[in-house]
């Protein structure tokens, strides 16, 4: 039996600790701090899963990812996806585009006029047509990640070290490889997969991995991204999981708003806000770091008074006053592909370009797959598809 290695234990690195031992592998998984800390991009209560993308093949995989996160949800006892349905719209959201490939894929929608929108959910302003899909929710990232750590764990077949900082992969000469922690601790293993998100900038000269490969690989850009927390002015349009909302507005969906000038993205705030209010980001508008060992978790006043105005604008339901506001990595490609291969016995699976929660099961699939080699990944995911971009 081979003994694999996981480096980082966020939504990625979990899924795919999980998706081995469930296949009776034995893994290590090493974690800097702890599993799904504020540091990295797997944290908090509140990311949002939705199926409507002007790529088909992500609202396929969509539909694939969902059978598994229904099999963790059922195995691990836990509810992780909370439905509140999200709604797409701004002149530059093409949701025409959208409803066919929604329908091709077998996914719930229906397209509103501004009007019939405005009706339904008068907690927004909206401007344009409106493609609703009803499916689409929000997932606990940090209890997901805990899960599958907790199931992985279950089997036997897994350990988690934590506080465990990676310097650097080794390949040793009998085969496989040794990883090197900062503080002089090594561990041994057969395969190593590298999940490691916002640090993977800074670690990939130290990975083993072949020249051709790191030259190939795509420039990342880590942004330290900037979410409020705007409170309801009806309190009871939260939604809790198990809840079906009430008061005026009832539970509010998840949003995708997008304008010439920027793209916002809304969601119900999850555990970590108290349930009490809508978070609110721009998508990509934090400022661009070297890695995750330059962030700072400082909030930008200039982000925080232009989602403000945004809210003032676009959000009558809410109160545009921020009652909490939080940072979260994301780990970018030119494209926003991601980016899943293999080389030489070391898998990398990063990065997610700040969507890739919603497919934390299936994430861990692919990586299992390819760490195993039980099977493929896509194309488009592969080094050589972002050659040139």
């Amino acid at each position: 039996m081979s003994e694999y290695i996981v480096v980082g234990a966020g939504l990625a690195g979990a899924a795919t600790a999980w998706e081995l031992t469930s296949r009776g592998e034995n893994v290590t998984v090493l974690e800097r701090s702890t599993p799904a800390n504020d540091a990295g991009s797997s944290h908090g209560s509140a990311r949002i899963f939705r199926y409507a993308y002007t790529d088909p093949l992500y609202t396929q995989l969509l539909v694939k990812a969902k059978r598994r996160w229904d099999e963790l949800e059922e195995t691990g006892g836990v509810q992780l996806i909370t439905r509140t349905g999200s709604v797409d719209h701004g002149p530059v959201r093409d949701v025409a585009q959208l409803a066919p490939i929604l329908d091709a894929a077998g996914v719930e929608n229906e397209l509103l006029s501004a009007a019939d929108a405005q009706a339904r959910w008068p907690q927004f302003a909206f401007d344009t047509e409106v493609l609703w899909h009803p499916d689409a929710g929000v997932l606990d990232a940090q209890t997901t990640v805990e899960t599958m750590l907790r199931l992985a764990e279950g089997t036997g077949h897994a350990r988690v070290l934590t506080d465990w900082t990676v310097a650097g992969i080794e390949r040793r000469a009998i085969g496989g490889f040794t990883v090197r922690s900062t503080s002089g601790e090594v561990i041994g293993g057969d395969v190593v997969v590298v999940a490691a998100g916002g640090w993977l900038p800074s670690l990939l000269g130290d990975l083993a991995l072949p020249t051709g490969f790191i030259e190939s690989f795509p420039t990342l850009e880590v942004r330290q991204e900037q979410a409020f927390h705007l409170p309801y002015r009806d309190e009871s349009g939260g939604v809790q999981a198990g809840q079906t909302g009430g008061g005026e507005f009832g539970v509010w969906p998840t949003s995708i708003h997008m304008t010439p000038e920027t793209i916002v993205y809304s969601l119900p705030g999850g555990r970590d806000a108290g349930f009490r209010g809508q978070k609110i980001a721009e998508f990509n508008g934090g400022p661009v770091i070297d890695s995750a060992l330059d962030q700072d978790g400082q909030i930008r006043p200039e982000m925080r008074e232009k989602m403000v105005d945004y809210a003032t604008r676009y959000l009558p339901g809410v109160v545009p006053e921020p009652y909490a506001e939080t940072t979260c990595l994301f780990t970018n490609t030119s494209s926003e592909d991601f980016v899943i291969d293999v080389a030489d016995g070391v898998v990398v699976v990063s990065a997610c370009s700040g969507h890739g929660a919603k497919f934390a099961p299936l994430l861990g699939e692919l990586a299992a797959d390819l760490a195993t080699g039980a099977g493929t990944v896509p194309d488009q995911f592969r080094v050589a598809a972002h050659r040139g971009r």
